[in-house]
């Protein structure tokens, strides 16, 4: 089968249901996915030296990890399956066996800390030579959000669509050869460029899609990639609905981002949005015209500055230029993660206590409650931490601008309190 590989990029760019469209392209939740996951990492390790990591995998840091990698989505729908404690087959042998724990530890420790390809390649070869069993290339969908020019994620539907589009019989459960296709995913990539993006997100996405059937190589496509039609449909109409309600979860994260800052306005705040949505609008209001186009200064690393950029909503005392208060709206996405976020802003800024918030729907009330129980929040110095439901905000906010002087005005529809 001859494949004119560069037609098939711009088939899958220009498909506004393609994982390039619906994950890769403008998505805040892959964004703010990176840091959640490599803080998730850093502690993944600190649990293994402090020997607290625990013999399952439910409750451990590494749950978190791949609960923020499932997250994303479609590409990574199934990615916290192979990291299950299976104790009949005693699998990933990284729970029980103290040695194997410690091994799997060193090797996260290793790739977070070393930016070279050629030593991350030596550690993945030298994590294979232990053959700590169930702990297969799986892993890679990790180091994606580590490395993501150096190390592209890895499933069944993106081997799928590797062995399709270059004819090659690649396994799943072998390092060797994800070592493989991640040479000819990379020199490929270099080749296409600049049509496709230097993160191999951008063309694992493709092969992902190739290999689910979405993309077709060609007219006998049916028959090639061995999807009956009517699966493939039920296949497509599914991506269809999920699409669908990524666009209602997207529109209504942005009216909380109004309300949120109509309030924030009125109360006489200056407001900062996400820069990944000051270009967004809805029924006439913009938040580019309704916010400020950047944090006042802080002396942060970049890479702090970029995660607190991509908060939500940040209100600013207009005369000190001091951050007063800050929103997470999480409408889909990790609470966890989105505690952390607010934990990281908090504790980067210094020894005054900050109030912040987490904004959802009202689906999500018993989760908010769950995870503020969590024994990491209870001692936190830093903030206060309360939630808003969705509908309390709506109802709420003409009265809060009416009747309120400043962010205390939320206190009364906001509830729980992380530290007081």
């Amino acid at each position: 089968m001859s494949i004119n590989l560069k037609e098939i990029v711009e088939k899958y760019k220009q498909d506004q249901e393609s994982v390039y469209n619906t994950w890769f392209i403008e998505n805040d939740t892959r964004m703010k996915a990176f840091r959640s996951i490599r803080k998730g990492v850093v502690k993944t390790i600190e649990s293994i030296k402090r020997r607290s990591f625990g013999n399952d995998f439910k409750g451990s840091s590494l749950e978190f990890v791949l609960s923020c990698i499932t997250e994303q989505k479609q590409v990574f729908e199934g990615a916290a399956h192979p990291f299950y404690w299976k104790p009949k087959l005693r699998i990933p042998d990284i729970y029980e066996n103290e040695t194997n724990k410690l091994l799997f530890g060193q090797f996260l420790e290793t790739c977070l800390s070393s930016s070279s390809p050629e030593k991350l390649i030596k550690e993945i070869i030298k994590l294979d030579s232990y053959k700590i069993k169930g702990l297969g290339p799986a892993v890679a969908n990790i180091l994606y959000f580590i490395h993501p020019t150096i190390f592209p994620p890895f499933n069944t539907a993106i081997v799928n669509g590797f062995n399709l589009i270059f004819n090659d019989k690649k396994k799943l459960g072998s390092w060797q050869q994800y070592l493989e296709m991640r040479e000819v995913i990379i020199k490929t990539n270099e080749e296409l460029q600049p049509l496709i993006s230097k993160d191999l997100g951008a063309i694992s996405g493709l092969l992902f899609d190739v290999g689910v059937g979405r993309i077709a190589l060609d007219e006998n496509w049916e028959a090639v990639v061995g999807i009956e039609k009517e699966k493939l449909e039920k296949l497509l109409k599914k991506r269809h609905i999920e699409v669908e309600n990524e666009l209602y979860e997207e529109n209504e994260h942005l009216k909380m981002q109004i309300l949120l800052t109509e309030v924030g306005v009125r109360l006489g705040y200056d407001v900062h949005v996400a820069i990944n949505d000051r270009s967004k609008s809805i029924n006439g209001k913009s938040l580019d015209f309704m916010t400020v186009p950047e944090l006042p200064p802080l002396e942060l690393n970049q890479d702090v500055k970029k995660t607190i950029s991509l908060i939500d909503v940040i209100w600013i005392k207009k005369d000190t230029q001091q951050i007063e208060c800050a929103f997470e709206i999480e409408k889909s996405t990790s609470i966890y993660s989105g505690i952390l976020r607010l934990l990281d802003l908090s504790s980067s800024l210094g020894d005054r206590h900050y109030n912040f918030f987490l904004v959802a729907p009202d689906s999500r009330e018993k989760e908010i409650i769950a995870q503020l129980k969590r024994p990491a929040f209870k001692d936190i110095e830093s903030m206060s931490l309360r939630y808003i439901l969705f509908s309390e905000l709506r109802e709420s906010c003409d009265a809060l601008c009416k009747f309120g002087d400043d962010y205390k005005i939320l206190f009364k529809v906001a509830k729980g309190n992380c530290s007081s």
